[in-house]
């Protein structure tokens, strides 16, 4: 049998991680804005929704690099390293309420951020509140051998904005929207195999701080996974982000004519605490490939607690 469904807080979920990890060689300009959304912190069983009832994530997200790539993902010659943890709060409710025959949900997610970079001698440190993220409306269903999910929600630019900082401070300062969807597919009647995957895109608004206007970002994860008993689920899970238009900056100009990407791939192991109803996600990726942006390690661990 299959871990009971883990609840991927929704879809379009983020932790507004990276704001500016990936500044450029000059130090203390303007960061890159790789979406607020940081990429992997789902994993396995992204594209699947919970049933109806509440729910209580904690993220604790770790990032750290020492490589900083050009446009053709290249490293640099730039003296650059960067340490990042964020800690993220997620309440999740899906109510009984059906719409088009999927289950309604909401959720808000509240980060916390701090940040260690230094690039080509300059060194900022930061950690205050990030940019929280409402989700009014998430539909999803269950079918025999598939899971569905689509959502919808917004970035608001609450996070701590340091212009005059390396680390460009714990928040974009954008308003941005996000629309998500995703879906699991079971190979056996059993449920034990599954391919999931789940895809989210970003529209930013103008940035008063930076005075640019972040490019759009779209991003892609999931991954195929085996449950080897009723509470424990291993798996190998990747992920892949793309910059898909240019910052701008005043009058609509091009601010940059170079677009981020990364993709990432590791292991992941599941386990579900039947007596406290609660699951344990351990996940690591190693990103392979990295563009115009740091490239790294993350390593995630998720506590998810079911009432």
């Amino acid at each position: 049998m299959k871990i009971p469904s883990q609840p991927s807080p929704s879809l379009g979920r983020g932790l507004a991680l990276t704001g500016a990890l990936a500044c450029a060689a000059t130090a203390l300009a303007q960061p890159s804005f790789t979406g607020h959304y940081p990429i992997g912190v789902e994993g396995l069983k992204s594209g699947t929704l919970p049933p109806p009832g509440f729910y209580l994530r904690d993220y604790n997200l770790f990032y750290g690099s020492s490589q900083l790539n050009d446009h053709n993902g290249n490293s640099t010659d730039v003296n650059f390293e960067a340490f990042a943890y964020a800690n993220a709060i997620r309440p999740i409710w899906i109510t009984d309420l059906k719409i088009l025959g999927g289950s309604y949900g909401l959720d808000v997610l509240v980060p916390f951020i701090y940040k260690d970079v230094k690039v080509a001698g300059n060194r900022g440190e930061v950690f205050n509140l990030g940019d929280i993220f409402i989700e009014p409306v998430t539909l999803s269903w269950h079918f025999q051998q598939f899971d569905l999910g689509i959502g919808y929600g917004i970035w608001a630019p609450t996070g701590e904005v340091k212009t005059d900082n390396v680390t460009g401070g714990t928040g974009q300062g954008a308003w941005a929207h996000m629309v998500t969807g995703g879906g699991t597919l079971f190979f056996d009647k059993e449920k034990t195999w599954a391919l999931s995957a789940l895809g989210r895109y970003e529209i930013n608004y103008k940035s008063s701080d930076w005075n640019i206007t972040p490019g759009d970002t779209l991003s892609l994860e999931g991954g195929i996974s085996k449950a080897l008993s009723s509470v424990f689920e291993i798996g190998v899970q990747s992920h892949y982000q793309l910059q898909t238009t240019g910052d701008e900056g005043h009058d609509g100009v091009l601010a940059d004519p170079y677009k981020d990407s990364v993709v990432t791939v590791g292991p992941e192991i599941i386990w579900f605490w039947k007596s406290a109803k609660l699951f344990v996600s351990a996940r690591y990726g190693y990103e392979v490939l990295a563009e115009s942006r740091p490239q790294g390690h993350t390593a995630t661990l998720t506590l998810t607690k079911m009432f």
